[in-house]
C-alpha cells in the first residue's frame, strides 16, 4: 500500500498534503467509480452487441431506430425503463436477503476487475495472489444465486438457483486444473507476470506453447460458459423449464443488476483467458501497433462474442449431459493436461 501511495505521490505532489488515512478513500472511491462505469457501459454495449449478432445470425436487423445508428442506445432505453419500474418483492418472501442478493452477485463481478491487467501499467492492483484471488472472488457468486433462489419463496426460483450452484461449483474444478497449467508454465500466480511471460509475439503466448495448454484453453472456456451461465450450459436460466430460473421473482432495477452482473462476469472470464492463454495486452507481432488496453479489449471481445455465437447456435443440454460433461469429460482431460504441462517443462524447458 506505501509503494502505491508513493506512486500516486510522484504523479500529484500537491496530494501529499491530504492525511494518507483520507487520501486512501478517495482514491479508493474514484477507482470504484471508474471500474462501475466501465462495467456499466461494457455490459449496456455488449447487451446490445447480442441482440445484433442474434438477429444477423436469424436474418434480421435487430435494433435499429432509438439512438440513429443501429440503435445504438436502445440499451440506454432500457436501461432507464427498468430503473422506473416498479419494484416488487413477494408478500412470502424474506426481504432482507432479496434484496441483498443481486448485489452479492454484482460484488463478485465487480470485485474481479480489480486485478485484471489491462497494460502494463492500467491495473488497480497487482496482487502476486491474482489468480487465485480470482478463483476465491468468483465463487461468491454461488452465494448470491442461493440466496435469490431461496429467498423469493419460489420452487422455480428455488429449482434454478440449486441447478446453478451445483453446475458452479462442478466447473470450477476443471477451470482451476486448466488455470493451473499457465502458473505451471510462469511459475507465478500474479496476472501481471503471466502477461509479461507472453510477450515478445503470438509464437509465445501459452496458447501455442505446447500441445497441453492448447486444450487447456478450451477446456477453460467451455467451463466459463458453464460458470457464466451461457449456452449450452443455461441450464439454471432455462425458460422453457423454470421461467427465468433464480431471479423469477425480480424486477425493476433488481433484475437489471442480475443482468449487468451476467454480461460483467462474461467479460472478466474472457479476460482471464485473454491474460493466461492469449498473451494478455500483448500483440500478434513482437512490436505492438495498438496501445496495449486496446489489443486487450479487443481480444476479449472477440472471446464475448464467441459466447454469442454459441448460445444462437447450440441446444440447451440437459442436467445429466452437463454433469457428465463436466465430471466425466472436462475434469480427467483438465487433470491430464496439468500432468502433461508438468512433463513438458521436464523435457523441453
Amino acid at each position: 500500500m506505501e509503494d502505491w501511495l508513493q506512486r500516486v505521490l510522484e504523479v500529484a505532489p500537491p496530494l501529499a498534503a491530504i492525511p494518507a488515512p483520507l487520501l486512501v478513500v478517495m482514491l479508493g472511491v474514484i477507482i470504484a467509480t471508474v471500474i462501475l462505469g466501465f462495467i456499466s457501459v461494457m455490459a449496456m454495449f455488449l447487451i446490445w452487441l447480442e441482440r445484433k449478432v442474434s438477429a444477423h445470425m436469424q436474418d434480421r436487423l435487430g435494433p435499429m431506430r432509438v439512438g440513429g445508428w443501429h440503435g445504438w442506445a436502445q440499451s440506454i432505453a432500457d436501461g432507464v425503463k427498468l430503473l422506473f419500474k416498479e419494484d416488487i418483492i413477494p408478500d412470502q418472501a424474506d426481504h432482507i436477503i432479496f434484496a441483498l442478493a443481486p448485489m452479492v452477485v454484482f460484488a463478485s463481478a465487480f470485485a474481479a476487475f480489480v486485478v485484471i491487467p489491462f497494460s502494463p501499467s492500467l491495473i488497480v492492483s497487482d496482487l502476486n495472489i491474482g489468480l487465485l484471488y480470482l478463483m476465491a472472488i468468483s465463487s461468491i457468486v454461488v452465494i448470491g444465486i442461493m440466496m435469490a433462489g431461496w429467498s423469493s419463496n419460489n420452487k422455480w426460483a428455488l429449482y434454478g438457483a440449486i441447478r446453478s450452484a451445483a453446475q458452479i461449483i462442478s466447473y470450477e474444478i476443471p477451470a482451476g486444473f486448466a488455470l493451473l497449467t499457465s502458473i505451471m508454465l510462469v511459475g507465478s500466480l500474479s496476472m501481471q507476470d503471466i502477461s509479461q511471460a507472453q510477450a515478445g509475439g503470438i509464437h509465445h503466448w501459452f496458447l501455442f506453447n505446447n500441445p497441453f495448454s492448447f486444450v487447456a484453453f478450451f477446456i477453460y472456456y467451455c467451463a466459463a460458459l458453464a460458470e457464466v451461465n451461457r449456452t449450452p450450459f443455461d441450464i439454471p436460466e432455462a425458460e422453457s423449464e423454470l421461467v427465468a430460473g433464480y431471479h423469477t421473482e425480480y424486477s425493476g432495477m433488481r433484475f437489471a443488476i442480475f443482468f449487468l452482473a451476467e454480461y460483467a462476469n462474461m467479460f472478466a472470464v474472457s479476460a482471464i483467458a485473454t491474460t493466461l492463454f492469449l498473451g494478455g495486452w500483448n500483440g500478434i507481432w513482437p512490436t505492438p501497433i495498438l496501445p496495449p488496453a486496446l489489443i486487450f479489449i479487443l481480444k476479449c471481445l472477440f472471446l464475448v462474442f464467441v459466447m454469442m455465437w454459441l448460445r444462437w447456435t447450440l441446444p440447451r443440454l440437459r442436467v445429466d449431459q452437463l454433469m457428465y460433461m463436466s465430471w466425466k469429460v472436462l475434469l480427467p482431460f483438465s487433470a491430464a493436461c496439468v500432468v502433461g504441462v508438468g512433463l513438458w517443462i521436464m523435457v523441453v524447458g
